[in-house]
């Protein structure tokens, strides 16, 4: 596989019609932190994640298998948007909200590697992660929304509106307006503090 690393997406998708299965288990290993990040955020919950993110790679191999991709050089903002799609029809079933806070308390950001720290620093880091999760909470959902694909999906704007079926000036202005008030709740949150 570590010469699978060298290869382009394209590489690896054309690699993988072709008969490599180690293939696509590079274009899973490159991408599984920004897939299921991004689901992780929307729904909220590790199981579901997980459920999801099986779900979304299953639906990206039989997708190459049956030629339906054909965005060269966009394998990620297209598994993005598939995933997006699957936790969308997630929350259709059970009527769920998208919220950003995890219910259990518990910290999205310790899934992600990190280097060794301090206690110290990890204590400040674990309350700033925490403060910036409940202020990105109060956001209304459509700027949540664009939020995450934008920080922590890396998305562009063309794939935040192509994603959620709105202009690209409608996803800038979501954005600005989240970060309007996310300035807001930030200064409010520091009057507090003091």
């Amino acid at each position: 596989m570590n010469s699978l690393k060298q290869h382009s997406d394209q590489d690896l998708v054309h690699l993988f019609r072709n008969g490599s299965e180690t293939a696509i288990t590079e274009l899973v290993y490159r991408y599984q932190s920004n897939v299921y990040t991004s689901i992780y955020l929307m729904v909220k919950d590790k199981y579901i994640a997980e459920d999801l993110f099986q779900d979304t790679f299953l639906k990206i191999v039989n997708n190459i298998r049956n030629n339906k991709y054909s965005e060269q050089g966009k394998f990620l903002p297209w598994a993005l948007r598939i995933a997006h799609n699957l936790c969308i029809d997630h929350f259709r079933k059970v009527k769920q909200q998208v919220k950003i806070t995890l219910s259990d308390g518990s910290d999205f950001f310790a899934l992600l590697p990190l280097k060794e720290e301090h206690v110290e620093e990890r204590i400040i880091r674990r309350q700033s992660e925490h403060s910036v999760q409940q202020i990105i909470d109060r956001l209304p959902e459509e700027q949540k929304e664009v939020v995450i694909m934008r920080v922590y999906g890396d998305m562009s704007f063309k794939e935040i509106s192509d994603i959620t079926g709105v202009s690209i000036n409608t996803a800038l202005g979501r954005m600005r307006y989240a970060l309007i008030n996310l300035r807001k709740m930030i200064n409010e949150y520091k009057m507090v503090l003091r």
